[in-house]
């Protein structure tokens, strides 16, 4: 160590700086996107002002807050590190304490704070440069949060599905089970092939294979099939408006993946998907008067019946196209059938809202916005239940009830298809 004591007086305007060795590099500043000149993440220096700031070995500078690290001290006291959770009394600690000394050691390699009240804490610079407040260093860690979502060019121009999957090799290969993982994430439709005709609990074994299935007051896997006495209109071989599933629920399904065991033969029965991010694009530029009044009018969504013996009552309040803190839509409702008659807003947002809403979906009829696709026996159409609105074109069901269509269909959530999504891209490093 290079200790260097200033006097508390001069604490906030003097420089510390310490030298270090050049040594050979290693693979970790390469996958923290360091510079291929540097060799390693190091600091060559280290100066406290306001925040500290800290000169890296290759030039480049980084500020942090003296608060943020207190908050953040690795130490056995304020971190426990198998459960990687942080353990300092928030109730007792000082935010405003300053330091008493910084030193950084010989190699660069690690930061060390002494605080005015003898807390020591200790910082390696690989953590504290995959930590930076600097754009770029945000930008790669958000990118581990979600990741970016691919818009749908024209659908005439677009051949679908873009992508196809073995199911086989998802189902034994670490590498294409990320594969159509992020797939269904950017473009939010994949297709895989493969997956048999004569298993209904197929699409259970794809949801385990990530985590486990999303059970809803529907059960977990659901089949869709023409049936005597139908409980829902999918239940028949009726045309499906556009819609995306389960509006009702606060935390929606996320994904929805259908597996064609008996397809409709002839004409009829083909699947129609619409992203409804390009859809909420085009209407914000041509009608933003009816933008606003789709993602700021909530609408209750609601569902009621009995499944297996048990009554449901399901109520959910928002709006259609539903925007995030940044103005980013993360999610749109959309279902006619779904839609409950109590419209509980002010009397004069409903007409504006019916006209925003018919203008919504005269954009997702037109044909550069649909895709149509038949989706084969054997295959899994897997799709973003938050971003893609799809439905079904009517079909002649075949008599004596003999099956000419069935699907069997499962969800999964979006927090447990990213956490697996960073497990295994974790693992590619």
């Amino acid at each position: 160590m290079q200790p260097l004591r200033p006097t508390l007086g001069k604490l906030l305007a003097n420089t510390f700086i310490t030298k270090v060795h050049q040594r050979s590099g290693s693979s970790a500043a390469a996958k923290l996107g360091v510079h291929p000149q540097q060799r390693r993440v190091a600091v060559s220096r280290a100066r406290l002002q306001r925040h500290l700031e800290l000169t890296w070995l290759q030039g480049s500078s980084s500020s942090f807050p003296l608060t943020w690290l207190r908050d953040n001290c690795q130490c056995p006291k304020c971190f426990h590190p198998d459960s990687k959770s942080r353990t300092v009394d928030w109730a007792t600690c000082d935010i405003t304490i300053k330091p008493k000394e910084v030193q950084v050691s010989d190699d660069g390699k690690t930061v060390i704070v002494d605080w005015l009240d003898a807390h020591s804490s200790r910082y390696s610079a690989e953590w504290l440069h995959s930590r930076r407040f600097e754009e770029d260093a945000r930008k790669k860690w958000l990118s581990t949060y979600k990741q970016e979502k691919e818009i749908w060019q024209s659908a005439e121009e677009t051949e679908f599905p873009r992508k196809r999957f073995s199911f086989e090799g998802v189902m034994s290969d670490d590498g294409q089970l990320l594969q159509w993982m992020l797939e269904l994430e950017r473009f939010g439709v994949a297709v895989l092939e493969g997956a048999g005709c004569d298993d209904e609990r197929t699409v259970r074994k794809l949801a385990d294979r990530v985590a486990f299935i999303r059970r809803t007051h529907y059960g977990e896997e659901f089949s869709v099939k023409s049936k005597m006495e139908p409980s829902n209109v999918a239940y028949t071989g009726q045309a499906l408006q556009l819609h995306t599933d389960l509006p009702y629920y606060e935390y929606k399904p996320g994904v929805n993946m259908l597996h064609c065991l008996v397809q409709a033969e002839g004409e009829g029965g083909e699947n129609q998907l619409v992203d409804s991010l390009r859809v909420a694009g085009q209407l914000k530029q041509s009608h933003p008067e009816f933008y606003k009044a789709l993602s700021t009018i909530p609408v209750d969504w609601t569902d009621e019946g009995v499944e297996e013996g048990r009554p449901f009552r399901s109520l959910y309040r928002a709006p259609v196209i539903c925007e995030d803190s940044t103005g980013k839509v993360f999610r749109v409702n959309y279902s006619q059938p779904q839609r409950d008659s109590h419209f509980s807003v002010p009397v004069e947002q409903v007409e504006t809202w019916y006209l925003a809403l018919k203008q919504f979906t005269q954009l997702m009829l037109r044909a550069d916005n649909r895709v149509e696709y038949k989706v084969k026996p054997g295959e899994i159409l897997s799709f973003d239940n938050l971003r893609i609105c799809h439905g079904r074109s009517g079909y002649t069901p075949a008599v004596n009830q003999i099956y000419e269509r069935h699907i069997v269909g499962a969800y999964l959530d979006w927090d447990e298809i990213r956490c697996r999504i960073r497990v295994l891209s974790q693992r590619e490093q």
